[in-house]
């Protein structure tokens, strides 16, 4: 029979892995439960925190394709911070061209 966890015991363990940075293992070891109970868990938070509603439990093409959206939302997220790096460093570069005094 599965065990059924309290919602703050889920945010507590939640918030371990998102929010302290341990990893998954170790959460796992410490309090007791499956990974795959607390990737369901951590997957569900990410979602959730994007205004996405979590698939239920049983449909497992939606489970993959909010999978596909987490990813593909990661990944935009990557390129955006390096866009915005790569933008700070040409404005700083131009910055330093423009101040130079010809003489």
């Amino acid at each position: 029979m599965p065990v059924k966890f309290s919602e703050e015991f889920k945010r507590d363990a939640v918030a371990l892995v998102l929010t302290q940075g341990m990893s998954q293992k170790q959460v796992c070891a410490d309090m007791g439960i499956s990974k795959s109970a607390l990737q369901a868990w951590v997957r569900n938070a990410e979602l959730a925190g994007r205004g996405i509603a979590p698939a239920a439990s049983g449909d497992m093409a939606g489970q993959r394709e909010q999978a596909k959206m987490l990813k593909r939302i990661r990944e935009l997220e990557m390129e955006n911070e390096i866009l915005r790096k790569a933008a700070a460093y040409l404005s700083q570069a131009n910055l330093r061209i423009g101040s130079a005094s010809p003489k």
